[in-house]
C-alpha cells in the first residue's frame, strides 16, 4: 500500500511540475538604444550632406542632436519561435497642418515640426530549425541581408553607419540599399564554416509601401576558411519600372555586388573591409550608363575592458563617368565606458576630402571638411 501511495505521490508531483512548466510565460525582453551627439564643425563649413540648403551659410553647427532612439520588444514564444517588435525614432520633419494665407486666401502655408517621432522598424516572426536543423525563417518587416555582417564587425553603429548604409548620407548619391524591408528570408548553416542566406522583399524599403509589381532578391554566402577569417559575398537584383527616356526594348533593372572580409584572429582586435558596386539602367548620362562604387577598411582594438580605439577609411565613387565627384572619409576616435557598458562616451572626428572641391556658397569651393562629434551611446 505504501508503495502504491508513493508512486501516486510521485505521479502527482510530476503532473504538477509539468503544469507549472507549461504555465510559465515565455521569456520576454524590453530594450532601448539611444544615440545622442554633440556636433561641431572644425573647418569653415559643414559637409555637403549636412547643409540645410544650397548656397547658404546657415550650417547646422554647434548642436546637440538625437540621431536615433530604438525601443525593442522580443517574445521567445517557444524554443524555435520568436517575435520582435521594434520602434525607431528620428528627426524627420513632419507636416502637422495647413494654413490658408492672404485675405482672401491666396496661398497655402505648411506647418512643420522636427519632433523625434517613432516609426516601426521591425515587425516579424522568426522560426528556427525550419524544415531542417540550423535553417532560420524570418517573415514580416525584417532586416535585409545587405549590412549585417559589416555592421556587426564594425560594432559602432552609434558613431557611423557602415559604407553601404551611409553611402547616400555622405555623397548624396543613392545606391538603393535599406536596412529593413517587408519580405521573407531563409538562412542556413550548411556547415560550421559555410552559411547561405536568401531573401525576397518588396524593394521599396520599410518606410514605403510597395510601389511596383517587382520584387528585390538578395543572396548571401559566408565562408570561414580558418577560424577568425570570414569572407562574405552578397548580390541583389530588382527590376524597375520603364521610363520614357529609355528605349522601349530596355527593361531597366538595378543590381548590387558586395564583398566583405573580416580578420579576428588576434585577441581584442577586429579588422574589416567591404567593397561595393551598384549598377542601374536608370543611371545614365548622354546615353552612357555609369556605376557607383566604394570601399571601406576599418579597425577596432580593445585596450582595456572599458576602452577601445577605432579608425576607418571610406572611399566613394558616386559616378564612374565623372571621377571629379570622388571623395573620401576618415573616422577616428575611442569608445569609453566609464561606469557601465550601458553608457558609453565615443568622441570621434570625421575628415572629409573632396577630389575636385565642392561649392559651399555662391562664391567659394572647398577641398575638405573636419567635424567633431561627442557621441553618447545609451543602452538599457
Amino acid at each position: 500500500m505504501r508503495r502504491i501511495l508513493s508512486m501516486l505521490m510521485l505521479m502527482m508531483a510530476g503532473v504538477v511540475g509539468l503544469m507549472a512548466q507549461t504555465a510559465t510565460p515565455p521569456p520576454q525582453t524590453f530594450s532601448a538604444t539611444v544615440y545622442l551627439d554633440y556636433r561641431a564643425f572644425l573647418s569653415n563649413a559643414g559637409p555637403v550632406t549636412l547643409e540645410p540648403g544650397a548656397n547658404t551659410a546657415a550650417y547646422l553647427n554647434n548642436q546637440f542632436v538625437f540621431r536615433r532612439a530604438y525601443f525593442t520588444y522580443e517574445n521567445k514564444i517557444s524554443d524555435n519561435l520568436k517575435f520582435r517588435f521594434r520602434v525607431d525614432g528620428d528627426n524627420t520633419a513632419n507636416v502637422t497642418g495647413v494654413t490658408l494665407t492672404g485675405s482672401p486666401a491666396t496661398g497655402v502655408s505648411l506647418g512643420k515640426d522636427d519632433k523625434l517621432r517613432p516609426f516601426i522598424k521591425h515587425l516579424y516572426v522568426e522560426y528556427a530549425n525550419f524544415l531542417v536543423p540550423k535553417m532560420v525563417l524570418n517573415v514580416g518587416m525584417i532586416e535585409t541581408l545587405t549590412f549585417k555582417p559589416a555592421e556587426e564587425r564594425w560594432g559602432l553603429r552609434s558613431v557611423a553607419k557602415t559604407l553601404v548604409d551611409g553611402y547616400q548620407d555622405i555623397t548624396k548619391a543613392n545606391i538603393a540599399a535599406t536596412s529593413a524591408d517587408i519580405g521573407v528570408t531563409l538562412k542556413y548553416s550548411v556547415a560550421k564554416y559555410f552559411r547561405l542566406a536568401a531573401g525576397i522583399y518588396n524593394g521599396a524599403a520599410y518606410s514605403h509601401a510597395e510601389n511596383d509589381g517587382f520584387k528585390e532578391v538578395e543572396l548571401q554566402a559566408q565562408i570561414t576558411p580558418v577560424p577568425g577569417l570570414s569572407i562574405v559575398g552578397y548580390y541583389d537584383y530588382e527590376r524597375k519600372l520603364p521610363v520614357a527616356a529609355l528605349p522601349a526594348e530596355i527593361k531597366p533593372a538595378a543590381a548590387t555586388y558586395k564583398i566583405d572580409a573580416f580578420f579576428e584572429m588576434v585577441k581584442d582586435l577586429v579588422i574589416g573591409g567591404e567593397w561595393v558596386t551598384f549598377k542601374a539602367d536608370l543611371n545614365q548620362t548622354d546615353g552612357a550608363k555609369y556605376g557607383r562604387s566604394g570601399w571601406s577598411a576599418f579597425g577596432r582594438y580593445a585596450l582595456k575592458p572599458k576602452l577601445s580605439l577605432f579608425a576607418r577609411y571610406d572611399s566613394y565613387m558616386p559616378n564612374s563617368l565623372d571621377r571629379d565627384l570622388d571623395m573620401s572619409l576618415v573616422i577616428a576616435g575611442f569608445d569609453w565606458a566609464p561606469y557601465n557598458a550601458a553608457w558609453r562616451l565615443q568622441p570621434n572626428v570625421w575628415f572629409y576630402n573632396y577630389r575636385s572641391g565642392v561649392r559651399y556658397n555662391a562664391n567659394a569651393t572647398k577641398d575638405s571638411d573636419v567635424v567633431f562629434n561627442l557621441t553618447f551611446f545609451l543602452s538599457f
